[in-house]
């Protein structure tokens, strides 16, 4: 959920006090002014000159809302078609922008469709000339249009893997059947089959036009020029007589109160699949109704994500829920309040019904405590400060104000009236929208899964199949893009900025645990990023997750808080502290309000000294990770990769074991707290700290709560044994149930982090695979053939080990022919090379991404953290781009013949079961 964008905190009188002394006033649209041309369009800007980036946005007011069956995923189809090029510019609109640097993506949504650029600030003008040429001259060809349609549907088919959109369509198609809420925003695979070129030339003419949009330009850019600028770019594009879409369809009914009651019986969805799960949707008004921040606040008491939440104390405390939820969706014409959960079995979906509808009737009879009304206050606030942190973020905020109420300030008023709320008005909204009769329910019961007997995933070959392949058959593979063809439809650039970033300070304390920070009063925040040698390459053979385990534990108490009174600490600030377990370590991460950096690094110190483990917090948690591994078992991504790890690596290999249910179930509460006295250990210990503090007060805490930290035990290390690359090509196939589309990943053991290639081989793999619309892969599968939704390539490159990986998503009759393709191009690849153009943008969107993407304080805490990992100096902040930069053509063409290996590469493709036809069942109320 995007939510606002904020530069400074406010301190309500009535929330819990803050460590700071004075409050402020927020003002999440401070500094943006905004401009209505004579064509109409909405401009919004924003200086931030932080760092030299920029991001633009344009949105336009066209959406699912704006469809009906027969058309529906029509306003998606044409997102799709808008990097195809225009009438002045024939060109796949991915490989100009890829040429600016920097990031790029567009989305289409209930209300809107929105493009977002975000570069460097010398590349500003370039992209709102791009902007403004699609936004005139958009190329919609039939061949375009054929192929495209195909990639929208191999992107819808892949949502349909997924058993929880699939009742989710069901569930929403029936509450709200007669309104355009009710249609899937992607559309469905019958109506993108009958879009023509004409119907969609339409809607584009129709709909892209000057007074049905909004300009943002948010970043570092000068207030003087930048309307001029605009109004050259902007100005003279006329709109046509006709009125929009939404406009002629006139007033659109709100979705509450409903139209039609839905039935009482739920909605049963059996099919194949991994865990029972439900679904209940509640209709709420529009979003500039008066009772949403109210409603909002009901949500947040329900579930803030953590366990002070009244679903996690009610539901999954208690053992009825393995996993559980809610969520408030805000739209202009209506919206919902959605409940979910997921058991251990079929039986338990009444359970869970049952303990749902008696946490509501206690909502509306008794008003909540000042607590929960007080946390769920900060929560929202401090939300929209650390979910906004970045330049693109903040002008997504203004953006989705626009689009869905008419109003940019919006999430300011909003903010406002949420410090007004009272629990009488929670208590209301709760009598008035979560009534019984208003609810549609939807409940899926698998009928169909995998047994653990044949997928163990630490089993070799457990459950793949070998099949045949043409690696040398010929397919002709088109020629790179021509990089004359592609600087011709370029605005001119001029130099970027030299910016260059303030390393961070480093110190070691007397327990050897390492300590960098970076001071940054961009934003009043914080953000922790930390790194503990304790990973899953320790797990004894037969207890496979005893890492995971226990970092999942450590925040279940300590000595001096159990696990409530931990989680309440952070949560009534709105802060969060999360552990996660990965092959060679655990990665901490945490964020808060800058007046909140004491607690945080307090409840750091005390989870990782003095940890408790009570039986009860791990047996939920076992049966949590059960849950989410039989979940994972229907997730054709997570199938492949495990199946070609397991090829890859030798089975007293780190990366070939896997978590199953029985090593899960075999690890014991000792078991934890012995591994957290081996492993978590101070000189094995990385903490990073980037925002908003003083230098001398941060590390002088930091050595009052680490400093006493020792050694328990001696910890033995783990001797990787050794991995050669595979002897020959093999195509393995996995069978999933209930699954429509399939998922393939290939690949081979390669180059480490400290490989002296490794700089070359990142420009490599962009070229090669870094991105779908621009890269060799995507433009030949998607682009040129329409096979694939989405293909991906990556040099995973760790500390003792490394991979090289492509993935991609495809129809299942399509697979073998999306292989041998790749294959194909990557023997391109590595025998004719890739050409010094296709190098120097490379190396330029390297370079201009990453100075983007360190603007987000979370990213340059993970980038700092992993230089440290490495043994990099603090410098490599700035040397990365040094480095990248000093990558030639002839090293890039060496790494390729050193390093494609597609004779001896791994594939494996997890696709439909179809040994056992099975048609699933919705029983769905008329």
């Amino acid at each position: 959920m995007v939510t606002n964008p904020l530069n400074q905190v406010i301190l309500n009188p009535s929330f819990p006090p803050n460590l700071t002394t004075e409050a402020t006033t927020i003002h999440p649209s401070q500094n943006v002014t905004q401009t209505i041309l004579e064509n109409g369009l909405t401009v919004l800007t924003k200086p931030v000159h932080t760092a030299p980036v920029v991001t633009v946005q344009v949105w336009y007011k066209i959406g699912s809302l704006d469809e009906q069956p027969g058309d529906n995923g029509i306003a998606h189809q044409l997102e799709h078609m808008m990097f195809q090029g225009t009438t002045t510019r024939p060109i796949q609109y991915g490989s100009l922008l890829e040429t600016l640097g920097g990031d790029f993506n567009a989305f289409t949504g209930y209300d809107q469709t929105a493009y977002h650029n975000t570069v460097e600030s010398n590349a500003l003008k370039s992209v709102l000339i791009l902007e403004g040429d699609r936004l005139k001259n958009a190329l919609i060809s039939p061949e375009q249009l054929d192929k495209e349609k195909g990639v929208v549907i191999s992107e819808l088919q892949g949502y349909e893997n997924s058993a929880q959109y699939r009742l989710s369509r069901a569930v929403m198609e029936a509450a709200f059947r007669h309104h355009p809420y009710g249609l899937m925003i992607g559309g469905t695979k019958a109506d993108v089959e009958t879009f023509t070129v004409d119907h969609v030339r339409s809607y584009y003419h129709l709909n892209y036009r000057p007074d049905n949009a909004v300009l943002i330009v948010v970043g570092d850019f000068d207030p003087a020029s930048i309307l001029t600028t605009i109004q050259e770019i902007f100005g003279g594009i006329p709109n046509p007589d006709e009125p929009p879409t939404r406009v002629q369809r006139g007033q659109i009914p709100s979705t509450f109160p409903p139209q039609i009651l839905p039935s009482n019986q739920p909605i049963i969805l059996q099919e194949p699949g991994a865990v029972p799960f439900s679904l209940a949707i509640y209709p709420i008004p529009a979003i500039n109704h008066d009772d949403i921040p109210a409603l909002n606040i009901l949500d947040y008491i329900l579930d803030n994500g953590g366990r002070s939440s009244r679903i996690y104390q009610e539901l999954i405390d208690s053992g009825i829920a393995t996993d559980a939820g809610s969520t408030v969706v805000n739209l202009s014409a209506g919206g919902w309040l959605e409940m979910w959960g997921t058991t251990t079995n079929i039986k338990s979906l009444n359970r869970l019904d049952k303990a749902w509808q008696k946490m509501i009737v206690k909502l509306q009879k008794k008003l909540v405590t000042t607590e929960e009304l007080d946390r769920a206050k900060t929560q929202i606030l401090a939300s929209s400060i650390l979910e906004n942190r970045d330049l693109t973020s903040q002008a997504m905020q203004l953006g989705l104000d626009w689009t869905t109420t008419g109003n940019y300030r919006y999430t300011e008023d909003y903010l406002k009236a949420i410090a007004k709320v009272t629990a009488a008005d929670v208590q209301k909204v709760a009598q008035t929208y979560l009534k019984p009769e208003y609810r549609t329910l939807g409940r899926f019961e698998p009928t169909q899964t995998q047994t653990e007997s044949t997928t163990d995933p630490n089993a070799l070959n457990s459950a793949a199949t070998k099949v045949n392949i043409q690696t040398n058959g010929h397919h002709r593979i088109s020629e790179p893009p021509d990089p004359a063809a592609i600087s011709q439809y370029l605005p001119e650039i001029p130099p970027a900025k030299v910016h260059t970033i303030t390393p961070p300070e480093s110190f070691t304390l007397d327990n050897g645990m390492r300590v960098l920070l970076l001071a940054d009063n961009s934003t009043p925040s914080i953000s922790i990023r930390g790194f503990v040698k304790a990973g899953e390459e320790f797990d004894p053979q037969g207890r496979e997750g005893l890492a995971l385990l226990t970092a999942e534990n450590l925040m279940s108490g300590t000595v001096s808080y159990n696990g409530q009174s931990l989680a309440r600490r952070l949560e009534n600030r709105g802060a969060n502290l999360e552990f996660t377990a990965a092959t060679e370590g655990v990665d901490i991460s945490a964020s808060a309000l800058s007046g909140d950096w004491l607690l945080v690094l307090e409840t750091l110190a005390d989870v990782l000294q003095n940890p408790t483990f009570p039986q009860k917090w791990l047996e939920l948690t076992r049966q949590q990770q059960i849950s989410e591994l039989l979940e994972s078992e229907q997730n054709p991504a997570y199938v492949s990769h495990r199946a070609l790890q397991k090829q890859l690596y030798p089975k007293n290999h780190p990366l070939h074991s896997y978590p199953t249910q029985n090593s899960l179930r075999a690890i014991s509460r000792d078991e934890i707290k012995n591994f957290q006295r081996t492993y978590y250990r101070p000189e094995r210990t990385v903490l990073v700290v980037v925002g908003d503090f003083d230098l001398g007060l941060m590390r002088s805490q930091i050595e009052t709560e680490f400093g006493s930290w020792k050694n328990q035990t001696t910890a033995p290390e783990n001797p990787w044994p050794p991995v050669s690359l595979p002897t020959k090509f093999v195509w393995l196939q996995e069978e999933i149930p209930g699954i429509v589309e399939s998922v393939t990943a290939m690949g081979y053991p390669s180059i480490d982090r400290h490989d002296s290639r490794y700089y070359a081989a990142l420009v490599l793999n962009h070229i090669l695979g870094g991105g779908t619309l621009s890269s060799r892969l995507g433009l030949e599968l998607r682009d040129r053939h329409g096979l694939t939704y989405g293909v991906y390539s990556w040099f995973n490159s760790g500390w003792r080990w490394g991979c090289f990986t492509i993935e991609m998503q495809t129809a299942p009759e399509n697979a073998a022919l999306a292989i041998e393709k790749t294959l194909a191009l990557l023997k391109q690849v590595q025998q004719q090379g890739v050409t010094p153009a296709e190098v120097e943008t490379a190396k330029h969107n390297i370079i201009s991404s990453d100075r983007v993407a360190l603007g987000d304080p979370e990213f340059l805490a993970g980038v700092i953290m992993w230089n440290e990992i490495f043994q990099f100096t603090p410098t490599e902040l700035n040397q990365f781009y040094q480095k990248i930069d000093a990558v030639t053509p002839s090293l890039v063409n060496q790494v390729a013949r050193e390093l494609i290996h597609r004779d001896r590469i791994i594939v494996v493709t997890s696709q439909p079961a179809i040994t056992k036809p099975f048609v699933g069942r919705v029983n769905s109320p008329k």
